[in-house]
């Protein structure tokens, strides 16, 4: 199973159409260091946005294209790329600056409309990712049968995205579980937060055969926002699936996002120390002794964390959360990530 960060494309949203080169590059930095081997990124409304349609982003899409050129070859870079705006001129220079993917994107049922985007994206030798957006729009069966004549154009990879954030985990799994029996190429969901669900059904997503998760960092998206990445990453490492370093990728937001994004009114819907302890099980009353020790020895609250609730849950004592951050800071103590 994969994680397919968008919030280089669709978080964009949450400053216009997109980020600044800085911001840009942080994050990009940040996901390849982390292990996130999909990234979005771009225009938040995709390649040619800005000319077809007057949406503008910090960037034009060759400056994009430049700027990630450095860490082509360290993850799998695309673009998001809508059915009426595939050119040859936008999908050879994607394929020329050596992105992996382009993600065709079209309203669930106007799948043939994107023939020629898919087919542009094919000739360019890029893998073909397609967006059924609004998806619930149709039944199961009815998007299950659309997702089979993509993948007959050539799609490679075909994502459910509940655009609107409507869908209940009970529909997500039906959705699912119907696409996986009908095609055989990856099948991946997309989910807003608009309801609060994006977690469960992104579960439910994965339990019925998805093999691509969206998400983004700090839970960035258009609207009430996509599944954070961080959250996804802990959530499927508490169900034993590794997605990617999940202690680098906390030390990434606190340390450097969260701040930067701070300074645009923007904060992460679950702090990383908080998001460490549901994955631990740890009680937040311990945050001061927790805080306290790993100043003291010089070691990281998320692993002493994580170390001191593997032997108590329950009510760690000041003196076992020292001891524990004694071990760690002396290399005598295996950490749990």
């Amino acid at each position: 199973m994969e994680l397919f960060d968008c919030t280089l494309r669709d978080g964009g949203n949450v400053l216009g159409n997109g980020f600044p080169a800085e911001l840009t590059t942080l994050m990009l930095h940040g996901l390849v260091d982390c292990g996130i081997r999909y990234i979005e990124y771009g225009n938040a409304n995709g390649m040619g946005a800005g000319e077809e349609q007057g949406k503008t982003a910090p960037l034009t899409d060759a400056a994009y294209l430049a700027l990630a050129k450095p860490l082509v070859d360290k993850a799998r870079l695309g673009m998001f790329l809508g059915a009426g705006n595939a050119t040859d001129e936008r999908v050879e220079a994607a394929a020329a600056n050596g992105l992996s993917f382009l993600r065709v994107g079209a309203n669930a049922g106007d799948g043939d409309k994107a023939r020629r985007a898919v087919e542009l994206v094919k000739k360019y030798k890029l893998e073909a990712c397609y967006s059924l957006m609004k998806a619930y729009v149709l039944s199961p069966d009815a998007l299950a049968d659309e997702a089979a004549r993509l993948q007959d154009m050539g799609v490679d990879m075909v994502t459910i995205m509940d655009s609107a954030g409507t869908m209940m985990p009970d529909e997500v799994s039906c959705y699912v579980e119907k696409m996986v029996r009908r095609v055989d190429i990856p099948v991946g969901f997309h989910g807003h937060n608009n309801l609060g669900l994006s977690v469960s059904n992104a579960v439910a997503a994965f339990r019925e055969g998805a093999s691509i998760i969206d998400c983004g960092l700090m839970g960035m998206a258009r609207s009430a926002g996509n599944l954070a990445t961080e959250i996804a990453v802990a959530v499927f490492d508490r169900l034993g699936i590794r997605t990617a370093d999940l202690n680098s990728l906390l030390r990434f937001i606190d340390e450097k996002l969260a701040p930067a994004m701070e300074k645009h009114g923007y904060k992460p819907p679950v702090v990383p120390l908080d998001l460490v302890f549901g994955l631990a099980g740890c009680h937040s009353s311990n945050t001061a002794a927790l805080l306290e020790a790993s100043k003291e020895f010089g070691v990281d609250v998320f692993r002493l964390t994580m170390s001191v609730s593997a032997e108590n849950r329950k009510n760690p004592s000041k003196d076992l959360i020292r001891e524990h951050a004694h071990k760690l800071a002396a290399g005598v103590l295996a950490t749990c990530d």
